[in-house]
């Protein structure tokens, strides 16, 4: 398992276009990817499940990879976080 944390500086935070590229960019990986914030769980697959977490600017994320490729996955994620919130 691979995990990291990261503070959202999107004035906006997590809303539905960054979501589904989030979605997007997480399906194509063959890790369970999950994100944590504010005590709420999602499937960062699921786009629904990523905007129901609610992340606002300020927000700090945890981003966990788990399987075969998680390193890989979660330095991609990492950079995708970077350059996306």
């Amino acid at each position: 398992m691979q995990e990291f944390d990261f503070v959202i500086r999107d004035e906006i935070g997590i809303h539905a276009r960054p979501a589904g590229l989030l979605a997007r960019e997480a399906s194509a990986m063959s890790s369970v990817v999950t994100v944590e914030c504010n005590g709420k769980k999602a499937e960062a697959k699921k786009l629904f499940d990523v905007l129901e977490l609610g992340v606002k600017c300020g927000d700090s994320v945890k981003v966990t990879t788990e399987g075969e490729e998680e390193k890989s996955d979660a330095k991609k994620l990492r950079r995708f976080f970077e350059e996306t919130f």
